[in-house]
């Protein structure tokens, strides 16, 4: 994403608590959460979720945004408080919103809805938007992707039958 983006002439702006080597290399400049809320153009969500990260992207951090903000979120739902993203919405301080996941997601996405009513009234005022795309958990359906998946998977298994530390292993 990093490379895609620096070959638009972007400047690359991030927050983790654990900084990148390689990202520095592509010219990364980390900073801290409102320095990137206030500064981004867009902001594109890629870590888990955690106690600390829940609702990341909640009314504090939309007021702190720039108006028209895209938002993409390919990570996990409840990164995005998405009560708050459709005020936000509403009031024009995002200006477009991509959602591969979405925080109320189980009963959405893993079956076809094609011919349900929707129950969930939150996910419906958000995908009656039109500048909001949901694209169903499909980010990860890249060569990419599933290439990175297939090796960590091989390397996890290598690393286990070797007795080796597995940095993957659940406890």
């Amino acid at each position: 994403m990093l490379r895609i983006l620096k070959g638009f002439g972007m400047r690359l702006l991030a927050f983790d608590p654990y900084p990148s080597a390689a990202a520095l290399e592509l010219g990364v400049e980390y900073v801290d959460l409102p320095t990137l809320f206030s500064e981004s153009d867009v902001i594109s969500l890629h870590c888990p979720l955690t106690p600390e990260n829940y609702h990341l992207l909640n009314e504090a951090a939309f007021d702190q945004m720039k108006n028209g903000v895209m938002i993409v979120n390919t990570s996990r739902g409840a990164l995005i408080d998405s009560q708050a993203a459709i005020e936000a919405l509403k009031n024009q301080k995002i200006g477009s919103l991509g959602m591969d996941v979405y925080e109320n997601e189980r009963d959405l996405f893993f079956e076809d809805k094609s011919n349900d009513v929707i129950q969930d009234d939150v996910f419906r005022r958000l995908s009656a938007c039109h500048n909001v795309l949901f694209t169903g958990h499909q980010a990860f359906l890249t060569a990419e992707a599933l290439t990175s998946i297939s090796q960590t998977t091989l390397q996890n298994l290598s690393n286990l039958e070797k007795g080796e530390t597995c940095p993957n292993e659940l406890v």
